[in-house]
């Protein structure tokens, strides 16, 4: 096979890489499915032509193994979960709030597949479920994983088809929703270079963008009193409560919605900030922006949502820069960024079920674990439930089958 030869369907198992389908891509196209990106080398530089072992720069100290009773519901899912990094966003925003700069992942070399050994080497971009690498200058592939993250802490149990539920919604909302936005394809087709015979390796979880100046702040909407923002309030108010007046309950709905903005502190967690903080961070115009269209873009979702039953308690969007235009970037309106109940559910004051990943949170709530890694593994039920949770999202907020999203 000429060109470059990216691996998809990987899994490090026992500090070898295995994999399951080799792709022929150009130059930076980067491709992975539900596992760590690999890179390839010319069978010289691995010494794969010789039949020395290779070894990965980049593989951890210890066998990562995956439960039999997961693999069982999905094999493909086997893997080698790695700590998700944060990305770097560049100026013009202050140097307080900007990320270190990432490594990049290493050049693909062209060379014959069938001689070559993969070594595993970090995406340009990685996040707890998403992984991004660059197509060209101007377009990014992004590849939704069925990775699942509780309390920052990524698990080590994927969640079978999550990746495509997410990408699915993103695609069913970009649809709907009249503003710019970064995708171009959801078509493996338009991804330069792949050979078609690979296109079912990332049909459904992938999305070929417009590469944006990601604007590094978090469009919170907030429709209703819950989560942290509920916990905030309780305690005697803060950034996301600011504004609201006293004698609310959980889960109450708000007169209107309210935009309480949030960036990334460098660990990975979400910083809440004021509206003076965020007014300060992107400057008044471009804060008056994204905040009229995050809460333009949320009652939309809350009036389709309410068509369908659900109500859209709260949700984060968010937004980069191409060609000095602001456009929506990312997911959205999908579980894992927003937060959707079942309307014949609601009551104010009470504890709220949602479509999302509820069930691996109860679980890891009644287990004995301090919410650090290594996380507890999770049983074959939980995980069944949850997959039951996403793909009943997908099917009433979209009004099809998920069925019918996997068979496009």
């Amino acid at each position: 096979m000429s060109g470059a030869a990216v691996v998809v369907d990987a899994a490090l198992v026992g500090g070898e890489v295995v994999t399951a389908a080799v792709v022929d891509v150009v130059a930076a196209a980067v491709v992975v499915v539900d596992a760590a990106v690999v890179d390839v080398v010319p069978a010289a530089a691995t010494g794969a032509a010789s039949g020395a072992p290779v070894t990965s720069r980049h593989a951890p100290a210890t066998t990562a193994t995956t439960p039999a009773a997961v693999v069982a519901m999905n094999p493909r899912l086997e893997r080698a979960m790695g700590t998700p990094t944060i990305p770097w966003f560049p100026p013009p925003f202050p140097d307080r709030l900007r990320r270190p700069p990432q490594a990049r992942a290493s050049t693909i070399c062209a060379g014959d597949a069938t001689t070559l050994r993969p070594v595993l080497a970090p995406p340009e971009r990685s996040g707890k479920v998403r992984d991004i690498w660059a197509v060209d200058d101007d377009r990014l592939l992004i590849v939704a994983s069925d990775r699942i993250s509780a309390f920052d802490v990524v698990l080590t149990e994927p969640i079978p088809d999550k990746g495509k539920v997410l990408t699915g919604l993103s695609l069913h909302w970009f649809d709907l929703l009249d503003t710019p936005h970064h995708l171009i394809s959801a078509e493996p087709a338009d991804v330069p270079g792949l050979a078609p015979e690979h296109h079912d390796e990332l049909r459904g979880r992938m999305m070929l963008v417009h590469k944006a100046d990601v604007i590094p702040m978090e469009c919170v909407v907030r429709g209703y009193l819950y989560g942290s923002s509920w916990k905030e309030y309780a305690a005697g108010g803060g950034p996301t409560t600011e504004h609201l007046p006293e004698g609310l309950q959980m889960a109450d709905r708000l007169a209107e919605p309210i935009f309480t903005p949030a960036t990334k502190a460098e660990s990975g967690h979400d910083e809440n900030i004021t509206e003076a903080q965020a007014r300060d961070y992107v400057g008044n115009e471009l804060y008056e922006e994204l905040r009229r269209r995050s809460i333009d873009l949320y009652l939309t979702g809350t009036e389709y949502a309410a068509s369908r039953g659900i109500i859209l308690a709260d949700t984060k969007f968010e937004f980069g820069m191409v060609d000095g235009e602001v456009i929506l970037i990312d997911e959205v309106l999908t579980p894992d960024s927003s937060r959707y109940w079942p309307a014949d559910a609601w009551a104010p004051g009470a504890t709220m079920p949602s479509f999302d990943k509820q069930p691996v949170r109860d679980w890891l709530d009644s287990q004995d674990w301090d919410k650090q890694p290594p996380p507890p593994p999770l049983p074959t039920e939980v995980v069944a439930a949850t997959h039951d949770r996403y793909v009943e999202a997908y099917e009433r907020i979209t009004g099809r089958p998920f069925e019918e999203y996997l068979a496009r």
